[in-house]
């Protein structure tokens, strides 16, 4: 039996169902993550207070941002029969305010 990385990875992609707004999501957040390491290692990060009620920096911020996109979504779905890519647009202005001025 194989149990290479490689081989459990293909497995574990053929027995998921995905959809192109599900696969663009995974990819999104993995440039996300591409993009911070390289801002990363270029700049060092610097911790900085803003709105939020404490010093974070730009990873802090990436996962506050993605968290509280998380519960927009949730809320949404909770709260109104409205479309969901409303929801989406109220998440992405929630989280630049939270990458620019958090």
């Amino acid at each position: 039996m194989d149990f290479t990385l490689g081989t459990r990875l293909a497995k574990l992609l053929q027995s998921m169902y995905w959809t192109t707004p599900t696969a663009a999501f995974f990819a999104t957040v993995a440039l996300m993550l591409v993009a911070m390491t390289a801002l990363e290692i270029a700049w060092p990060t610097v911790e900085r207070r803003g709105f939020l009620p404490m010093s974070t920096t730009r990873g802090d911020r990436l996962f506050v941002g993605l968290l509280g996109a998380a519960w927009i979504h949730l809320g949404w779905l909770a709260a109104t029969e409205l479309p969901l890519w409303w929801a989406s647009v109220v998440s992405l202005v929630w989280f630049v305010l939270v990458m620019r001025f958090g």
